[in-house]
């Protein structure tokens, strides 16, 4: 089978037994950097040396097919840098390629970045998004963070310390300077920092740049107030374009929280 292993994200105190033992039994291991992965075994003690197989962004959709059919004989234990493969990390091709050939795939769960930046935000974790690296350029950016503007639930985003201060001064643009924005840095490690506030509060404060991992968790978009008169002339606009008045209702209704039956009566009271 396939497993895929998560390591620690910065304390090496965070790998699991599992990882441990598994590693330790491994007789093939496909890590995103081979060099890192030993390095990984060593600080943990283990004294195994598996076949080393590298697996990454630039090679890892050659590479599964040559690794799904080691996996139908052996365990092939995948490793990341950090964190759990496949989540913005190589392995989803692997995975991907494994299920179409009906090789088993399972995993050591661990340490997330994503999930400890969510945790510790002090935002809404009841529903929330993932989003992983915004782009780099800003007019690419500002195209992603716009399209996520009426984002309800609360997102999650990995962004590169040299970047931080522009894509923050970017969502201040696209949703709002008062949007709650948390930066959460070197997360799990000597130096971690959670820093929350506004948008525009935390674009200020990295302006002269960061450094170390950074996630950034924004608040979703908060819920717009629309009156019944304003989601009627939404219903009405959209049969003016062809939909039926049930279709129509209904949508107005789930983008707004208006009652869909409301709406219809009121566009049939307003055809009389």
């Amino acid at each position: 089978m396939i497993v895929l292993a998560a390591t620690p994200i910065g304390n090496l105190g965070d790998a699991s037994a599992r990882l441990i033992e598994a590693l330790g039994n491994a007789e093939i291991v496909a890590a995103e950097d081979t060099r890192t992965a030993i390095h990984l075994m060593r600080a943990l003690g283990v004294e195994n040396r598996p076949r080393l197989i590298a697996l990454h962004e630039h090679n890892e959709r050659e590479k599964a097919s040559e690794i799904v059919e080691l996996a139908r004989t052996s365990d092939v234990i995948v490793l990341t840098d950090a964190g759990m493969p496949a989540i913005s990390d190589p392995g989803f091709p692997l995975v991907e390629a494994a299920a179409a050939a009906g090789v088993t795939v399972t995993s050591i769960p661990g340490p997330s970045a994503v999930l400890t930046a969510l945790a510790v935000s002090g935002l809404p974790t009841d529903r929330f998004s993932f989003e992983g690296f915004l782009p780099r350029k800003q007019g690419d950016r500002l195209r992603v963070l716009t399209a996520l503007a009426d984002e309800r639930r609360t997102m999650v985003f990995f962004e590169s310390p040299h970047r931080l201060g522009d894509s923050l001064a970017d969502v201040v643009t696209a949703l709002g300077a008062d949007r709650r924005v948390v930066v959460c840095r070197e997360l799990t490690k000597l130096h971690e920092e959670v820093r929350r506030g506004t948008a525009a509060e935390l674009a200020l404060w990295a302006a002269d740049g960061s450094r170390g991992e950074i996630c950034i968790v924004v608040d979703g978009a908060p819920e717009r107030v629309v009156d019944l008169a304003a989601g009627l002339a939404q219903v009405q606009s959209l049969v003016r374009d062809g939909s039926r008045l049930k279709e129509a209702a209904a949508d107005v209704a789930e983008a707004t929280g208006l009652s869909k039956r409301d709406l219809y009566q009121a566009a049939l009271a307003a055809r009389a």
